[in-house]
C-alpha cells in the first residue's frame, strides 16, 4: 500500500458558529482520519489554536457553553470599531499559553486581511494569539490589529475557507470546513435579501468552498452567528456533517488503512460525540 497523503484540514470563519468545528473534528478523530496541517480562518483559527494545544473537544464544549461576548469584546470609542478584542488575546492565554507557532506540534497558519490594502495576510510565524485575534477582528464591528504598520481585520473577507492556504504548508488532500452557510431571510424584507448577498460573497471569498478535496458544510439553518447558547446544537449539528463525509473520506484516503501516528493521539480528544451526555 503506497504512502498516504499529507491530509490537511481548512476550518472556515462563522463567529460563534465556530463550535460546529468541534463536532466536525470529534467525528474525525474518532475515525482515525489523520490531520497533518490546519489553516484557520477567524473562528477557524480559534478552534485550530485550541486543537492543535491540546484542549480536549469536551473542554472546548464546555468553554463555549459558558462563554458570553463580555469574555471577548471591551468597547472601545467607535473610531475604527465598536469593541476591542484586548479581551480575547487574554482569554486565550488562560487556556492555552503563549505559544509561537514553532511551539505547536503540527504546522498552523491563520489568515487576516490588510484593510487599507485588502491583501491577504497569512500567519506562520511568531506568537498564536495576536495572529488569532487579528483572523477574528470582523471591520467595522471589532478594531483592527495594529500589526507591523498595517490594520489587520477578519480573514473571512478575502479567504472563508483557506484550502490554499493549507496546500502551502504541505497539505496534498485539503478537507475544508465551511460554516458560513448563507441563507434568505425574507421577514427582513430587503435587508434580509442584501445580507443574505454579503453571505454568499463572504463564502466564497478565496474559492475554498470548491477547491477542497471533501468539503464539510453542516446544517446550520435556524443558528446565528452571534449566540454561544446555541453550542450544543452547532456542536451535534458538525458531527452530523462529519459522518456524512465519512464514506467519502474513507473512499479517497483508503478505508481500513491503519494511519498509525497522528490520528487518535493528536491535539483534541476523541470522544467528543459523547460530549453532550
Amino acid at each position: 500500500m503506497g504512502a498516504r497523503p499529507v491530509v490537511g484540514l481548512a476550518l472556515g470563519g462563522g463567529v460563534a458558529r465556530g463550535v460546529a468545528h468541534l463536532g466536525v473534528l470529534s467525528v474525525l478523530l474518532d475515525a482515525g482520519i489523520p490531520i497533518d496541517v490546519i489553516a484557520g480562518t477567524s473562528a477557524g483559527s480559534i478552534i485550530g489554536a485550541l486543537y492543535l494545544r491540546g484542549v480536549s473537544v469536551e473542554e472546548g464544549l464546555r468553554l463555549s457553553r459558558r462563554l458570553r461576548w463580555r469574555d471577548w469584546a471591551s468597547p472601545v470609542w467607535p473610531r475604527r470599531g465598536l469593541v476591542s478584542f484586548r479581551k480575547m488575546e487574554s482569554w486565550l492565554e488562560k487556556v492555552i499559553g503563549d505559544p509561537h507557532f514553532s511551539d505547536l506540534p503540527r504546522p498552523f497558519a491563520t489568515v487576516a486581511m490588510d484593510i487599507e490594502s485588502g491583501e491577504r495576510v497569512v500567519f506562520r510565524e511568531g506568537r498564536v494569539i495576536p495572529a488569532v485575534r487579528a483572523s477574528c477582528s470582523v471591520a467595522g464591528f471589532v478594531e483592527p490589529l495594529d500589526w507591523e504598520g498595517r490594520q489587520l481585520v477578519d480573514g473571512s473577507f478575502v479567504d472563508t475557507v483557506p484550502v490554499s492556504v493549507a496546500r502551502d504548508l504541505g497539505a496534498e488532500y485539503v478537507i475544508g470546513v465551511d460554516i458560513f452557510v448563507p441563507a434568505l431571510r425574507r421577514a427582513w424584507g430587503a435587508w434580509g435579501y442584501l445580507f443574505s448577498v454579503i453571505e454568499r460573497m463572504v463564502q466564497n471569498a478565496g474559492l475554498g468552498v470548491r477547491q477542497a478535496d471533501c468539503i464539510i458544510r453542516p446544517d446550520l439553518s435556524g443558528t446565528t452567528y452571534l449566540r454561544f447558547s446555541q453550542a450544543e446544537a452547532l456542536y451535534r449539528r458538525g458531527v452530523e456533517a462529519a459522518r456524512a463525509a465519512l464514506p467519502r473520506l474513507r473512499a479517497d484516503l483508503g478505508e481500513g488503512r491503519d494511519w498509525g501516528e497522528g490520528s487518535r493521539e493528536q491535539g483534541l480528544g476523541s470522544r467528543g460525540q459523547d460530549a453532550t451526555s
